[in-house]
């Protein structure tokens, strides 16, 4: 790598990998982030039904956690190719298991963790949006994981910028290109976890845990999340490069993030006719 004094931005430089066992193998921060936010929300979720803030028994939650990896897996993995990048995956369908080499997104995640509940709440006692309540209460922190990793992994960098924050990606410039040669970027990938992920997080466990909201007009949050994510969304986009084609003048997460605003609006429209 030419010597640091060549540009006044800081260098990418951090490997994807916190055990590399050989070039393409090894355990990676971005499969930890997942496990890491699995493990988080499942044991937040475990403690909202031992004190009664999720009418579900204890020892159903390990089977809810089943359900939502796999409604998220799923999801995101289908989502990614079927909003972003479709023509990969009918060329090549052994791609939708080939999650290691990345491509998941959190649209259809979102879809994934919707059809999980749905198909828990029909073997259990309980009513959609109290779970869902719980569920997307906890679902922020995953995201702000899956965020940092983006960023240690120097993937979906931001857009070019001469802030004196901007982070040189050298992955976003062709093989061969020098240094000094690289513009920096907006580090997009710290906003939306900060933004999309741990400041959500926090506003919804407290309305969660610190309301009557849950108990007096289930599906609330869930509105207030979609609203919430949907604009952050949008305003991270501002500051994100492009990673697909644009739809409607708008980056395909802008459009899909509009949409949940929308959806949001009807859940919470829904609650106050409930209420």
């Amino acid at each position: 790598m030419p010597p640091a004094e060549e540009t006044t931005h800081w260098v990418h430089d951090l490997s994807p990998f916190l055990i590399q066992f050989n070039e393409s193998f090894g355990i990676r921060y971005y499969g930890l982030s997942y496990l890491l936010g699995f493990a988080l929300g499942g044991w937040i979720l475990y403690l909202a039904a031992c004190r009664g803030r999720l009418a579900l028994k204890p020892e159903a939650v390990a089977d809810l956690m089943t359900a939502l990896v796999i409604g998220v897996m799923v999801g995101g993995r289908l989502g990614y190719f079927a909003l972003y990048e479709p023509m990969p995956l009918l060329r090549e369908p052994i791609q939708l298991i080939r999650v290691w080499d990345g491509g998941m997104a959190s649209h259809g995640g979102f879809v994934g963790v919707a059809a999980a509940i749905a198909w828990f709440v029909r073997k259990h006692d309980i009513r959609f949006f109290a779970l869902a309540d719980a569920v997307i209460a906890v679902a922020p922190l995953g995201i702000g994981l899956g965020r940092v990793a983006n960023f240690i992994n120097g993937e979906l960098w931001g857009r070019v910028t001469e802030v004196s924050w901007g982070v040189i990606f050298p992955a976003s410039a062709a093989p061969g290109t020098s240094l000094a040669g690289i513009p920096a970027r907006h580090p997009s990938q710290l906003y939306a976890a900060m933004l999309e992920g741990f400041l959500i997080f926090a506003y919804l466990q407290w309305r969660f845990w610190k309301t009557a909201t849950p108990v007096r007009q289930p599906g609330r949050i869930t509105g207030e999340f979609l609203i919430i994510y949907g604009v952050a969304r949008v305003i991270t986009e501002m500051f994100r490069e492009p990673d697909a084609s644009l739809l409607l003048g708008m980056t395909r997460g802008t459009l899909y993030s509009l949409l949940m605003v929308i959806a949001g609006a009807i859940v919470i429209r829904k609650t106050k006719s409930l209420g």
